[in-house]
């Protein structure tokens, strides 16, 4: 779908730095930014992921599985730094 939008100067010379950088189109640039976008402050897809994440440590846990270390210390970390 094709669509108009306005954006700042400043952010269009860096969307079309990085197309040319990257060897990717000014659309691709722009639909991978608003994907991303909608996915960060869509609180749905978020606790959709965390159910996701969940299940499979579940599932894991299920079979007898000791949870890797590493995983855990990372997984705590990193729902630490999250801006929820």
């Amino acid at each position: 779908m094709k669509t108009a939008v306005s954006v700042p100067d400043s952010v269009f010379q860096l969307a079309e730095r990085l197309a040319q950088r990257t060897g990717r189109s000014r659309s691709e640039i722009y639909s991978t930014a608003l994907r991303e976008y909608v996915a960060r402050h869509d609180r749905d897809e978020v606790a959709a992921a965390i159910d996701r994440v969940l299940a499979t440590l579940r599932a894991e846990d299920s079979h007898g599985s000791e949870p890797d270390g590493f995983i855990s210390r990372a997984a705590r970390r990193t729902l630490a730094d999250v801006e929820w």
